[in-house]
């Protein structure tokens, strides 16, 4: 039996016996004829594929621009295909098992420069709402906290004096962070004006206008609507502000090291990503001062 029919054959069973979607059926079709395209091209039999073919499929797939979430897509259909004709005694064995997809090319964080950042913070305004705000920045941006982190603070968490704060990080771990100047400052006068919202039981740090300990999503609404007033366009969201901190912390610094502990990350290769944005910035001061790196008509 040619190609062609056998994956005649298995679409009919995915379509009639399976009852897999119409849109799933069709996916499965298109990503098996790139496959057997590949054979036509290579003079290669379906049954008599190996291992090293299916490597050579998906590495042509990448050559040509396939992204790595479609290679893995199409392996699988691959992968699910010989599964078929081998539960039809067509093949003994099914070459792409050993086969790894590719991994997705990781996303870099969006970051604020120094001047957004300075000009964000620069909160207008010096009622409750406003200066527990802008507490609330300066604490995210001053020492790289989650959302989580800076939800589930305490009164009894912070220390003005010593100027850190302990944080209960992921996997209930705790860390001993640094707070800023700025932040000690913008905190002081947040705990001035603190006692107009919140009761003298209340142990959280910052509170709603119910006097409660704040959400996550109000906290979330709060940046969003200060980015809208700053009129950037950005999406801000608390980990943007925990970005930023750790980018430009290792731009000034270089200590990849360090601001894992400052992040609370596990692994120093989570905190990796940020040498990759760090270079970035490298590469482009590079391109803009270089003698030899610049291109005609800069």
């Amino acid at each position: 039996m040619n190609p062609k029919e056998l994956l005649a054959d298995y679409l009919r069973y995915l379509r009639d016996e399976r009852r897999l979607s119409p849109h799933t059926v069709s996916a499965y079709r298109l990503d098996l004829n790139v496959l057997l395209q590949f054979l036509r091209r290579r003079s290669l039999l379906l049954v008599a594929l190996n291992s090293h073919d299916v490597r050579q499929f998906a590495a042509e797939c990448h050559r040509k621009g396939s992204s790595s979430r479609s290679i893995a897509r199409r392996l699988s259909a691959v992968r699910r295909f010989f599964d078929y004709l081998i539960a039809q005694d067509l093949v003994a064995a099914n070459p792409a098992n050993s086969v790894q997809a590719p991994k997705p090319a990781r996303r870099l964080p969006a970051i604020m420069d120094t001047d957004q950042i300075a000009s964000l913070l620069a909160l207008e305004g010096t009622d409750v709402y406003t200066v527990r705000d802008r507490a609330m920045l300066e604490l995210f941006y001053s020492s790289g906290l989650r959302l989580s982190e800076l939800v589930g603070l305490d009164l009894s968490d912070l220390d003005l004096i010593d100027k850190i704060v302990r944080v209960m990080g992921k996997g209930n771990k705790m860390r001993i962070v640094p707070v800023g100047q700025v932040a000690i400052a913008a905190i002081g006068l947040w705990l001035e004006q603190r006692p107009a919202l919140a009761s003298t039981c209340e142990a959280a740090l910052f509170v709603s206008q119910r006097g409660t300990r704040l959400a996550g999503r109000t906290i979330q609404a709060r940046l969003r609507l200060w980015a809208k007033r700053h009129g950037s366009g950005l999406a801000l969201h608390p980990h943007m502000l925990r970005h930023s901190f750790a980018t430009h912390l290792l731009e000034s610094s270089g200590n990849l090291r360090a601001v894992q502990e400052l992040l609370g990350h596990a692994s120093i290769s989570t905190t990796q990503i940020y040498a990759h944005l760090d270079f970035q910035h490298l590469a482009h001061i590079y391109d803009k001062s270089h003698p030899r790196a610049r291109r005609r008509g800069d």
